[in-house]
């Protein structure tokens, strides 16, 4: 009896011991499925960081943008951010002579919105808005000037933006200057007090309050600021939209890249015809005159 029962007990230990081996063989003949779970639990390769799509912006100019992200690039910047699975990064810097140098060219940052698709300090995308300077008049006035030709503004008092710490002219001060209207020409920077907000507003402002009949502004930065004035402005695009020989009044605006940035350049191309209607929802937000709506 003894005997018998040793061996009975034998054969169930090798009969356990078998089966734990063809447990474990399983395990690891499945195409070594479970091994390499294991494996690559330990194997993983570290996350990548997060993309950052830096941008070079002023800290001071709606309503383009500001340091609060509160102007249109700022929206505009935040829908290329999301389509590329990236966070934004600025670098701020008032947008007048060296900007480009201080910002774009010196690695700073890669893209400015806003820049004339026709500028030859940066390799620019597609256009993504059109817009055309305007002539600004309080609307009980009923001026409904419309040309640079039209004999009233020899009686009028007129505002135009000057452009640089030179005082450089913008293109309807040569415009009206060609046609011999200087003496009631009153200049506005487009920088003005940059220690108070919104310098650019100032142009507007002396419209509304009846400092001047009429000015020649930028498109967006009038749509902008007309719309916040106490009383009803008149918004009219000027017109010839080029005054020969060659002086434009119409600019085609899109982003600008280092020239060597090809890639970057060609995935921005890519959003903003994937992002078009988000980004004409921003800019109709914000008042900004559009001619490529009526193409």
């Amino acid at each position: 009896m003894k005997k018998a029962e040793g061996r009975r007990q034998k054969a169930e230990v090798r009969s356990g011991a078998w089966r734990v081996r063809h447990i474990l063989s399983h395990f690891c003949l499945l195409p070594s499925a479970f091994c390499l779970l294991l494996f690559s639990c330990h194997a993983a390769p570290p996350a990548p960081p997060p993309r950052t799509l830096r941008v070079c912006s002023d800290p001071n100019n709606l309503p383009f943008s500001n340091a609060n992200e509160q102007g249109f690039e700022n929206k505009i910047a935040d829908v290329l951010a999301r389509d590329m699975h990236a966070r934004v990064s600025y670098t701020w810097w008032a947008q007048r002579r060296g900007f480009l140098r201080n910002t774009l060219k010196a690695h700073d940052c890669d893209v400015v919105l806003g820049l004339p698709s026709s500028i030859d300090m940066a390799a620019t995308t597609r256009p993504y808005y059109r817009s055309t300077y305007v002539f600004v008049s309080r609307k009980d006035r009923n001026l409904h000037v419309a040309s640079f030709d039209d004999p009233v503004l020899k009686k009028l008092r007129i505002g135009v933006q000057i452009i640089g710490d030179d005082g450089a002219n913008a293109p309807p001060a040569h415009a009206l200057a060609n046609r011999g209207i200087v003496d009631n020409v009153r200049g506005y920077t487009v920088y003005g007090d940059y220690s108070k907000p919104n310098p650019p507003a100032r142009i507007i402002d002396a419209v509304a309050r009846g400092e001047i009949d009429l000015a020649v502004v930028w498109g967006p930065l009038a749509g902008y600021f007309a719309k916040r004035e106490p009383v009803p402005l008149d918004l009219v695009p000027v017109s010839p939209e080029i005054d020969l020989p060659f002086l434009p009044f119409v600019f085609d605006i899109a982003m600008g890249v280092r020239r060597e940035d090809v890639a970057l350049r060609n995935e921005l191309d890519t959003i903003l015809e994937r992002r078009k209607p988000e980004i004409d929802r921003i800019l109709a937000g914000y008042g900004v005159p559009r001619l490529d709506l009526e193409m």
